[in-house]
């Protein structure tokens, strides 16, 4: 078994390239994933594979899932709109079980590769309300996974790493810029154009916003 490899779940967003940048900077050998699960646009999709390039990761993978088909979330259906006004409760943002499903593919790659190690960039601070983002999630999902598996049925646990989950936005990007992250490579957005480009109102836009404010740094997103 090789030591020191990691699976990191890539976004193209700025909390996990941020996450992709520091497991880089703890040593890891980095395989990054990707998912096309039907969701609004790609642009986050083509700015993941070029982060990764950058990063310099082992391997690239982007999975096809159809979340989409199950609908319910304004993120898989074009019949529901992305609010632009915070909402009390789980926002509608949400994609059912979409953690949980992208965790068990990293742990499948995770037995196949022989990687002991998963990063997420999972935030319990300034997040959207998200179950799937608490800790209390990542434990119980890593208890599973160390049950499931046979990988770890014959001795080898995994972990599940998640270096942002206290982390404020701003604590987020001063760390990034730290590691030299170029944000403005970054797509958050859940309306983003075909460019890449921010629409500068919906509740990611608003969180990444606020965090370029609070960390004292220039907004190098860039906006439609």
């Amino acid at each position: 078994m090789c030591a020191k490899r990691a699976i990191v779940l890539l976004s193209g967003g700025l909390d996990s390239t941020t996450v992709l940048a520091l497991a880089g900077s703890q040593g890891f050998e980095c395989f990054s994933m990707s998912f096309d699960y039907g969701q609004r646009h790609r642009s986050e999709l083509n700015q993941a594979q070029k982060i990764a390039v950058k990063h310099g990761v082992s391997e690239h993978k982007v999975f096809n899932i159809d979340l989409a088909g199950f609908g319910g979330s304004a993120l898989t259906d074009d019949g529901i709109d992305v609010p632009e006004v915070c909402a009390d409760g789980i926002p509608i943002t949400y994609v059912p079980a979409r953690n949980t499903v992208f965790l068990s593919l990293a742990l499948a790659w995770a037995e196949v590769l022989e990687v002991e190690d998963i990063f997420i960039g999972v935030n319990a601070v300034d997040y959207s309300g998200y179950p799937d983002c608490r800790p209390e999630y990542i434990d119980a999902f890593e208890k599973m996974a160390n049950l499931a598996t046979k990988y770890a049925v014959e001795g080898t646990l995994i972990s599940i790493h998640t270096p942002l989950i206290s982390l404020t936005k701003a604590e987020i990007l001063q760390e990034g810029v730290r590691l030299g992250v170029d944000y403005s490579e970054t797509v958050s957005c859940y309306k983003a154009d075909d460019e890449g480009r921010a629409c500068g109102k919906c509740d990611s836009c608003r969180l990444r916003m606020q965090g370029f404010v609070g960390a004292g740094l220039d907004d190098v997103t860039r906006y439609s």
